[in-house]
C-alpha cells in the first residue's frame, strides 16, 4: 500500500513523448536555411564536404556507438552536432553507467533520400520545405531500443529544455523508435556543458518537472 504513491510520483516527473508535427519539419528546414546549409545532393558531395571539413565524424566513444548497418560515408555530422553528441553521451553516461547511446542515422543525400522514398512511404520527402533534414548533416537519430524507461524519461527531461532555448529541435519517431533530433548552430555559442542534465527524473522535483511540460508546449 505505501509503494503505490511512490511509483505513481515516479511516473509523473517522465514527460511524456516529444511527437513531431508538419510545423516541426517546416521549422527545421527554415533554421538549417538560417544556418545557411546546403542540402548535400550525392556521394561526389558529401565526400568534398567531408574532405573539407564541413562534416565530421559522429563522435564515437565507449558512452555512444553507431549502428554497424549505417555506411562509412554517413557516419557524419556537422561539427556542432557532433559537440551536441559529446554532451548527451557523457551526461547520459554519467546518470547511467555502462549503457550505451546508439546514432541509427545522421547525414544523408538526396540521392539517397529519393531511393528512401520509393521503398518507404514514410520516409520524408527529398525536396520542399518539409525536406529531411538529415540532408544537411545537422540532425542524427538516437536509438530508443536498448534504452530502459527511465533513460528514455532523462533523455526527454535532458532534451526539453535545449529546444526551449531554439538550441534543437526534437521529435520521437515511433516506426523507427528513435529520437531524431536537429542541432542548431546556436548550440555551441556558449562554451559551457549544456545546463539540462540537471533535471533529469532522479533529481528534478516534482514542480521543476511540471514547469518544464508546461513551458515545452507540445
Amino acid at each position: 500500500m505505501s509503494s503505490e504513491p511512490v511509483l505513481l510520483r515516479a511516473r509523473l516527473n517522465i514527460p511524456p513523448p516529444l511527437r513531431g508535427s508538419h510545423e516541426s519539419l517546416v521549422h527545421q528546414n527554415e533554421m538549417a536555411e538560417a544556418d545557411g546549409l546546403e542540402r548535400i545532393l550525392d556521394d561526389a558531395d558529401l565526400e568534398d564536404r567531408i574532405a573539407h571539413g564541413s562534416l565530421v565524424p559522429v563522435p564515437v566513444s565507449a558512452a555512444l556507438h553507431v549502428n554497424t548497418d549505417l555506411p562509412e560515408n554517413r557516419r557524419y555530422c556537422r561539427p556542432w552536432t557532433a559537440k551536441f553528441l559529446t554532451d548527451l553521451a557523457r551526461a547520459h553516461s554519467a546518470r547511467f553507467a555502462g549503457s550505451v547511446i546508439e546514432v541509427t542515422s545522421a547525414v544523408r543525400t538526396v540521392e539517397y533520400q529519393r531511393r528512401l522514398r520509393m521503398i518507404n512511404g514514410n520516409a520524408a520527402a527529398a525536396d520542399g520545405d518539409i525536406a529531411s533534414p538529415h540532408l544537411t548533416g545537422g540532425t542524427i537519430d538516437i536509438a530508443k531500443q536498448g534504452l530502459s524507461s527511465k533513460e528514455i524519461g532523462w533523455m526527454r527531461c535532458w532534451l526539453i529544455p535545449l529546444e526551449q532555448q531554439g538550441k534543437i529541435d526534437v521529435e520521437e519517431e515511433f516506426r523507427q523508435s528513435c529520437f531524431h533530433i536537429s542541432v542548431y548552430k546556436s548550440y555551441t555559442e556558449s562554451n559551457e556543458a549544456p545546463a539540462p542534465g540537471s533535471t533529469s527524473p532522479a533529481k528534478a522535483a516534482p514542480l521543476a518537472s511540471a514547469s518544464i511540460l508546461a513551458g515545452h508546449g507540445r
